[in-house]
């Protein structure tokens, strides 16, 4: 009677041991999820060349690199301008992964133009091509500010950073690190873990000085100057320690002449194409059934610009895979400036030329717990910073063009499973421990059921018995992903 009739209370016994480790195992999460998670702040002065260090006194540079780590050359995405290399550094992806090809650009399918002087960058369709590192932060339980970077001031895959400024020039940049300040130093549920900062200069006076006048080496302190402000306001807070400080830049900037202006009207017609985009590289859209019209008058026209049609790119650019890349390109040597004729406004510095040249790699140091102490490295790709970003945020990286292999020699700590992404952060405020008090009062129920019916079914007369059949839910994995597929591109999963 004892052994027939306890069989369901044996069983829910030998089950309390696993509830219980359900509920130690939610407790654990909770241990883990109040430890202090990582902190890091990436600044950004836009056009702030790799050499302007050793150009004037930058004894905050320099001061950087002492305390942490120096990158000497970092080979940029192609094309090298703003709005793709600032998505490239949040995203780990080139810019034909990412959709964000150029400063303008066309999109064939929407039948919209992008220009980063319009509102229409704040359509959230030009930029959910990819998945920004606050996006993925925030999904991971943390969370975000944003001062100003490119994009960050537009919902993306449903989300705006946690605190963000939108974008006005006019606000000061001390300004935009007091307030990135108080987002790092809110109370410990409402503080940041991640931080993106921006600065327009030097590349406003770059572009109108020439980066080879002497004008600019007053704009260089400058910059310097602010980077001493930041530094200062960090150790008044108390984060200098607590803080990764990543200051690097988004390209570098050469001279222009006005002895080196190639003029497109001396070649072909305008009417027979729609100019897109600026010098240096630029897309052309030829006119219905004009385009080997257009290009055969182009292609051999002068020897300072190399025009390609779109499936011939080199691959080395990564920049063909994409329906927003026009079916023409134009890209101008080092220097030249590519116009329709001579009336169109020009510049005596620019940026945009090909991301192997050494006047378009911006400007990398480094420091904080996470990063190693005096190191200098020779080179890097802009686009390992994502995997880097992610592994001292403790976050999962999604599938990018970068790799932590050729980075890890930067950090303090060597990553023990490169291979494998970290698993994603537990919420501190998660729903998991109510959600697992739950299945097991449910589970109680359920065998106190079955112990009730096998209890009266034993004072019953023997009847045949169906058979019984426990089924579960199928369980989904999570497809957050999938736009990537839609991708040409070739991605990597670190």
């Amino acid at each position: 009677m004892l052994r027939r009739g306890c069989r369901p209370l044996l069983c829910l016994w030998a089950l309390l041991p696993l509830v219980s480790l359900h509920r130690l195992n939610q407790h654990g999460h909770r241990l883990h999820a109040a430890k202090e998670r990582p902190k890091l702040l990436l600044v950004s002065f836009d056009g702030f060349r790799w050499d302007y260090i050793d150009r004037v006194p930058t004894p905050n540079f320099l001061a950087l690199m002492k305390e942490g780590v120096q990158v000497e050359q970092v080979e940029n995405i192609y094309i090298t301008k703003t709005f793709p290399n600032h998505y490239s550094l949040v995203t780990g992806l080139y810019a034909e992964t990412h959709g964000i090809v150029a400063n303008e650009f066309y999109d064939p399918a929407l039948n919209l133009s992008f220009s980063m002087e319009t509102d229409s960058v704040y359509d959230s369709r030009w930029w959910e091509e990819a998945v920004p590192l606050w996006v993925t932060v925030q999904k991971a339980g943390g969370r975000s500010g944003a001062a100003m970077w490119p994009g960050s001031d537009v919902k993306i895959h449903g989300m705006f950073p946690s605190q963000y400024l939108p974008y006005n020039m006019s606000v000061p940049f001390e300004t935009r690190v007091e307030r990135i300040i108080e987002w790092f130093s809110a109370p410990r549920e409402e503080a940041v873990d991640f931080g993106v900062l921006y600065w327009e200069e030097p590349d406003e006076s770059g572009h109108r000085l020439g980066p080879e006048s002497s004008l600019m080496d007053v704009v260089i302190a400058g910059i310097d100057e602010k980077l001493g402000f930041l530094r200062n306001e960090l150790r008044k807070a108390g984060l200098y320690e607590k803080v990764n400080l990543i200051v690097t830049s988004d390209h570098g900037m050469t001279q222009l002449s006005t002895d080196k202006i190639i003029e497109l009207d001396e070649y072909v017609s305008r009417d027979l194409y729609t100019w897109v985009d600026k010098s240096p590289v630029l897309g052309l859209i030829p006119k219905e059934g004009k385009f080997e019209e257009v290009y055969s008058k182009l292609v051999d026209a002068n020897p300072y610009m190399a025009v390609y049609k779109k499936e011939d790119i080199p691959e080395h650019f990564h920049y063909q895979h994409n329906i927003r890349i026009m079916p023409i390109l134009i890209e101008a040597q080092e220097g030249w400036t590519i116009v329709q004729n001579r009336t169109n406004p020009f510049m005596l510095g620019n940026h945009g030329y090909n991301n192997t040249l050494r006047s378009m790699h911006p400007v990398f140091v480094a420091r904080g717990p996470a990063f190693r102490q005096d190191f200098v490295k020779p080179s890097m790709h802009s686009v390992d910073l994502y995997p880097l970003m992610c592994h001292i945020l403790s976050v999962r990286p999604l599938p990018n063009n970068g790799s932590l292999l050729n980075v890890k020699d930067l950090l303090a700590q060597e990553p023990t499973a490169i291979s494998t992404p970290s698993p994603p952060r537990v919420n501190e405020y998660s729903y998991a421990p109510v959600i697992g008090s739950l299945i097991s009062v449910v589970m109680v129920l359920g065998f106190l059921v079955v112990y009730i019916k096998e209890v009266t079914l034993k004072q019953l007369p023997s009847l045949p018995h169906g058979s019984k059949e426990m089924s579960q839910p199928l369980l989904q994995e999570d497809l957050h992903l999938h736009f990537l597929e839609k991708q040409r591109g070739c991605v990597r999963q670190i």
